[in-house]
């Protein structure tokens, strides 16, 4: 699998042989915690088509995943994601169906549907659980 950064709000990913490689479209471009997120989030839905495919018969060999993302403020984050799928051998009865799965995607739930998020010193977290007087220990 290739990561390729696109820019500082794309990547794109286009499964490869051999192990996962990030590359990017100039020296100076850096791969930040954002080109992550939009990473996972293409990982996961290759994940998701790939497994798909392979029953249905599909090669993904020519998939192509691209992630665009906009940023929003109060308070600042990625506010929109934009992924699109380039998939020519894909027969075209079949691309409903592979928007779906897509969507299947557990990354893609996670952001839909966002998890509680806790932050806290390591000392307090692995603090035990005071003892209530008169308990057992």
């Amino acid at each position: 699998m290739k990561i390729t950064l696109l820019g500082d709000d794309a990547i794109r990913l286009e499964p490869v042989a051999g192990p996962m490689t990030i590359e990017a479209a100039s020296a100076e471009m850096v791969y930040s915690p954002f080109h992550m997120l939009a990473s996972s989030l293409a990982t996961c839905i290759f994940s998701v088509i790939n497994s798909w495919a392979t029953h249905a018969k599909i090669s993904t060999d020519d998939l192509v995943i691209d992630v665009r993302w906009k940023f929003g403020d109060e308070p600042h984050r990625v506010s929109d994601f934009a992924v699109t799928f380039d998939w020519k051998s894909l027969p075209s009865n079949r691309i409903a169906a592979a928007r779906r799965v897509a969507e299947l995607c557990t990354v893609h739930a996670t952001l839909h549907h966002p998890p509680q998020i806790t932050v806290e010193p390591a000392t307090q977290a692995a603090a035990p659980a005071p003892q209530h007087a008169g308990s057992i220990a």
